[in-house]
């Protein structure tokens, strides 16, 4: 039981008996008509077969993970992990403590999804249960309904210990851990009462947690066109924040109104943000995971905003464009972004099929320590700042320039070394490129009249088989496009 449902009965208003009888009575029949599979079921198959000609003759079980408790009694949002999502093609808020179990046969694995189904309106799940109750959270899908939607064998997840337990002394099980602590407490004592070793256990578990995460490195066509989508609707969503900058400065806490018309249209036009958005007007865009978002936007400074819609499928974009607030860069704000600028050019001219991924970073940040030494910002060299025994420049980029994305906006994280940071970029793959200076207001190494600026611009790059594909390429980089661009819209 869930602190949720525990907590509900000490509030909870007594149902009479003459409630009971009537609340089942008098409901119009349901449709009998069935949803369309979602189109992510064309391609799940396939991902699922690769995971299980990795682990032939064990049982695998990717929980989607329970509802996390905010406050009290109160929950966060539902999202599934990202790969039960992967392997389900489930997406938004789909579906709390639902289990896909991979039972090994003869000639593979049979994929079965566990999930709680619709209950009678005669239940008393159907007022009374908070965490799955019509009343309280929606009607739910019936199992032949879910079948449908997801094009899997579905069951009802009572059944799911009993499906584990099955000649649990014969068949090893495979589970993703973190998605649900209290299915692996189950799945721990059903070991432990086999006499399996705990520590192999656990050495199985997190070998199928890295090759979940590796399977997602490069993209299908569905999930292609899915970042596509999202990176289009990113593009709208920032067209109609920048509307929004002579009100955001005349409010005051602009940061937060900035922060509220992006997801605004995250969540009309998708699930969610992808992450929580980064509006850093002036100074703030010195700090790089600005979240607080309480500061005021100010004529002639600009604003680093960092952010993406996540759409329904659950794969997100991660887009940042530096701008200036009143639409048009001074002089010194154009020196820094151009610098940037060039950089990203760079990166982005490094990232393709064959090329190692940390090369996309040396591109970048070898025009960063450039500028910074044509600047005489470093004390050394570009050349030594840029050896092993340098790094001087990292005072002003300390973080990477890329990481993968997908349906995580960092995706693919439990990724081998190898095959990430020291991988080879293939096509299908899809990586941000995101140089940024960072001259922060009290830094005494610093000309004072490039104090207190930050810049960061970031696209969202597919890899392909003859180069790359700018799929954020909607917004415009060049400082003199930014300018026109902002000029149209703030007339608006």
């Amino acid at each position: 039981m869930s602190e949720k449902q525990a907590a509900l009965p000490n509030r909870q208003t007594p149902f009479s008996e003459a409630f009971r009888a009537f609340i089942g009575t008098d409901w119009a029949p349901g449709s009998s008509d069935l949803p369309d599979p979602l189109p992510a079921t064309v391609y799940a198959p396939a991902r699922r077969e690769k995971v299980g000609a990795a682990y032939p003759g064990e049982r695998i079980v990717i929980p989607a993970g329970g509802l996390v408790v905010r406050s009290n009694d109160t929950d966060y949002r539902f999202r599934p992990h990202s790969a039960f999502a992967h392997l389900t093609g489930l997406g938004t808020d789909k579906e709390p403590d639902a289990v896909l179990v991979l039972e090994p046969t003869d000639s593979g694995h049979d994929a079965t999804l566990y999930f709680k189904p619709r209950a009678p309106r005669d239940s008393e799940e159907f007022y009374a249960n908070a965490r799955y109750g019509e009343m309280w959270v929606g009607k739910r899908e019936t199992l032949e309904e879910m079948a449908a939607r997801s094009a899997l064998r579905c069951v009802p997840i009572e059944e799911l210990e009993d499906a584990l337990r099955k000649n649990a002394d014969q068949t090893a099980i495979r589970l993703l851990r973190a998605a649900d602590p209290g299915l692996a407490e189950l799945i721990d004592a059903i070991r432990a009462e086999h006499g399996l070793d705990a520590e192999q256990a656990a050495e199985a578990d997190q070998e199928l947690e890295v090759l979940l995460s590796e399977l997602r490195l490069v993209k299908d066509e569905f999930e292609q066109g899915q970042l596509r989508e999202a990176c289009a609707r990113t593009a709208e969503a920032f067209a109609e924040v920048v509307k929004q900058f002579p009100e955001a400065v005349r409010r005051g806490r602009g940061e937060r109104w900035v922060e509220g018309i992006f997801g605004l249209h995250a969540r009309h036009t998708g699930n969610a943000v992808g992450y929580d958005s980064i509006a850093a007007a002036g100074d703030h865009a010195n700090t790089l995971h600005w979240i607080r978002n309480d500061g005021d936007l100010r004529e002639g400074e600009l604003i680093l905003i960092d952010a993406g819609v996540e759409i329904d499928t659950l794969y997100t974009a991660d887009v940042t464009r530096t701008l200036p607030i009143n639409g048009t860069f001074t002089d010194a704000q154009r020196k820094v972004y151009e610098a940037v600028l060039a950089a990203q050019e760079a990166g982005i001219a490094a990232a393709k099929a064959g090329t190692t991924y940390s090369e996309v970073h040396k591109a970048a940040i070898g025009v960063i320590a450039g500028y910074l030494e044509e600047w005489g910002i470093l004390p050394v060299s570009a050349e030594e700042s840029l050896s092993e025994d340098g790094g001087q420049h990292r005072r002003w980029m300390v973080h990477g320039t890329s990481h993968h994305l997908g349906l995580d906006v960092h995706d693919c994280a439990q990724a081998r070394r190898e095959n990430y940071r020291e991988g080879t970029l293939a096509p299908g793959m899809v990586v941000t490129v995101e140089p940024g200076i960072y001259f922060k207001a009290d830094d005494l190494l610093v000309p004072e009249e490039l104090r207190g600026i930050g810049v960061r611009i970031e696209d969202d790059i597919l890899i392909t088989e003859d180069g790359n594909e700018n799929l954020s390429a909607a917004l415009p980089r060049s400082a003199d496009d930014v300018e026109a661009w902002m000029a149209t819209l703030l007339k608006e």
